[in-house]
């Protein structure tokens, strides 16, 4: 899966299974995305909008920081 690949419908799961660097981000920037050590379940661009967030700004913003390799 390539950082371009990453879209609002990308389950949680696969988000992390393919860039586990991506919850530090997510963390930071308010969208806890593990419950007891697992992936919540459902696609980032609905905890994202549960969390009152922007969903797109969210998403650009995870994009840059994975392409920077952090």
């Amino acid at each position: 899966m390539r950082i371009n690949d990453i879209s609002s419908n990308i389950t949680v799961d696969s988000l992390l299974e393919n860039f586990p660097t991506s919850s530090r981000f997510l963390t930071h920037e308010g969208v806890v995305c593990f419950v007891c050590g697992e992936p919540t379940w459902g696609t980032l661009g609905e905890i994202i909008k549960s969390k009152g967030l922007d969903v797109e700004s969210i998403i650009a913003g995870l994009k840059k920081f994975l392409e920077a390799g952090q």
